[in-house]
């Protein structure tokens, strides 16, 4: 058996310029696991000052979904990794859309022909079909390869004149690659290593389809060529097309890219792939942004930091403790000698995690002015200099701007209801009277300030004799509505003096 080495690694001096590209089907939303591919193209393009591409690979129209590519651009611009070169960013290797580029790839696959590396077949989808059942009740698999491709329909088994009269006659014909019998092919892979492949497992792939469109095999490599790629990084499931893109490269006479082929993204159980099922059922996104039904980590609530920084850390590990990165730091750390093989485990609870970490990174200023377009659709107004300190005391507890409100609403509306729970457990019959006597210290105190609000009803609790039991937490209780909520005499210098006597005397009334 012949043996070929294809050796290379990404940590070997670059000669050329790094150029790499994310390739999706506009065939529905963008994955996470897509936009986890997209960023770590984006990573390691910016790492080595190269280009980040943006190529549409549309050649199959049959699943094309209208508005499915301006979702994918939304995607990348809203994760705040965009392409460098793409549709509507034109460089010098365009048109980026392959739909648009159908004109070249015929030639390629003529070009093949021409070097008895391809071969024209006239196989009906009846006649493939009546073979892969045949194999079936024999207990074999059908491949179209070289052990039969001789016996089928063919320009290896027909004569010239046959093929000529054939493609004259207007036939449906499709365009195979011809696979090379009895060789070893030992490939490479920045992650996972040496590979090593036996070419008589190989099919001989469809290169070029009877539509006049291109197969994914042949217009990926083509585009890549042309366009100068110098990494292919893509996901894991592209790996057993590996071995044909290379004999492809070798077959045309060109340099291939150097491969990366990056984890699956598992389920939370860590078993089979993650899936929009499986968001479903747990209740949390798989999609950037809103699609259909579906709700994105955007309209979640997720702040896009916290979405590529928990996508950078499933499959890749900085070798530190660090955990909170931004895009930049992710930028200077990352490399693909320290991708992971094995699947990563998407953990829901760890992303909501994330989230709270970048929520607390954020300025008072800027949640501030996300809560006010919460409050806005709920009809309150505030001015923004009290949003802010509402923001300040409650921001600890959050997790997403959208849990705010939940957390503060006491600070702009008076409770109307108050926990059945505390009530019980607070209220007493001298309740009333201490309350009372609240009040009374309260309305002497010009200088309303939490420390100062604080001193004075503590020592008036001191002078009564009073627990601190009896009266701090039916106080909370009738400020709040319930037992939640920051320090409790920072609530009541900020609601002010006014309202909180009107909060104790309604609750006297009520209780």
């Amino acid at each position: 058996m012949g043996e070929r080495i294809f050796a290379s690694k990404f940590n070997t001096v670059m000669s050329q310029k790094v150029r790499v590209r994310f390739a999706p089907s506009p065939t529905g939303p963008l994955h996470i696991g897509g936009l986890r591919t997209a960023l770590f193209n984006y990573l390691f393009a910016k790492k080595n000052n190269g280009d980040f591409i943006l190529r549409i690979e549309d050649t199959d129209q049959n699943r094309f979904v209208e508005g499915a590519e301006q979702y994918i651009i939304d995607s990348l611009n809203w994760s705040g990794i965009p392409f460098d070169e793409g549709p509507g960013k034109e460089g010098a290797f365009g048109p980026y859309r392959q739909s648009e580029r159908k004109h070249l790839y015929k030639q390629y696959a003529l070009d093949l022909i021409a070097k008895n590396k391809a071969y024209y077949a006239f196989d009906t989808p009846e006649t493939l079909d009546h073979h892969r059942k045949d194999h079936e009740a024999k207990g074999k698999t059908f491949i179209y390869n070289w052990h039969n491709r001789l016996k089928l329909t063919n320009s290896l088994s027909l004569s010239p004149e046959e093929v000529k009269s054939k493609i004259d006659n207007g036939e449906d014909y499709v365009i195979r690659f011809k696979s090379p019998e009895n060789q070893q092919l030992i490939l490479n892979d920045s992650i996972r290593g040496e590979i090593k492949i036996d070419t008589n497992i190989l099919d001989d792939k469809v290169l070029f389809k009877s539509d006049g469109m291109p197969t994914y095999h042949l217009a990926n490599i083509v585009d890549d060529h042309l366009m100068e790629i110098s990494h292919v990084i893509r996901g894991e499931e592209w790996l057993p097309s590996l071995a044909l893109h290379q004999l492809l490269y070798d077959a045309f006479g060109w340099k291939a890219p150097e491969f990366a082929h990056l984890p699956l993204i598992m389920k939370p159980v860590g078993k089979g792939k993650l899936s929009k099922r499986d968001g479903e059922k747990g209740g949390f996104p798989v999609f950037p942004l809103s699609w259909n039904q579906s709700v994105g980590y955007k309209e979640a609530g997720f702040f896009p930091e916290a979405v590529i920084n928990f996508l950078a850390l499933l499959g890749w590990n900085p070798g530190t403790e660090q955990e909170i990165f931004s895009l930049q730091e992710l930028v200077s750390a990352f490399s693909l000698e320290r991708v992971n093989k094995s699947g990563a485990r998407f953990d829901p609870e760890k992303n909501n995690w994330y989230n709270q970490q970048w929520l607390q990174k954020k300025s008072d200023d800027e949640l501030a002015q996300l809560f006010t377009v919460d409050l806005e659709s709920k009809g309150i107004s505030a001015n923004s200099s009290y949003i802010k300190q509402v923001v300040y005391s409650i921001k600890e507890r959050a997790v997403f701007v959208k849990d705010f409100w939940e957390l503060s609403d006491y600070f702009f509306t008076a409770p109307t209801t108050y926990n059945e729970k505390a009530v019980k457990k607070q209220w007493k019959e001298d309740t009333p009277d201490i309350m009372k006597g609240v009040i009374d210290i309260l309305k002497d105190i010009n200088d309303f300030e939490s420390a100062i609000v604080e001193e004075k009803v503590k020592a008036w609790i001191g002078q009564k004799e009073l627990s601190f039991g009896k009266v701090m937490p039916p106080l909370r209780l009738v400020i709040v509505g319930d037992m939640k909520g920051p320090h409790l005499f920072d609530i009541m210098a900020l609601i002010g003096k006014e309202e909180s006597v009107k909060r104790i005397s309604t609750a006297i009334e009520q209780l």
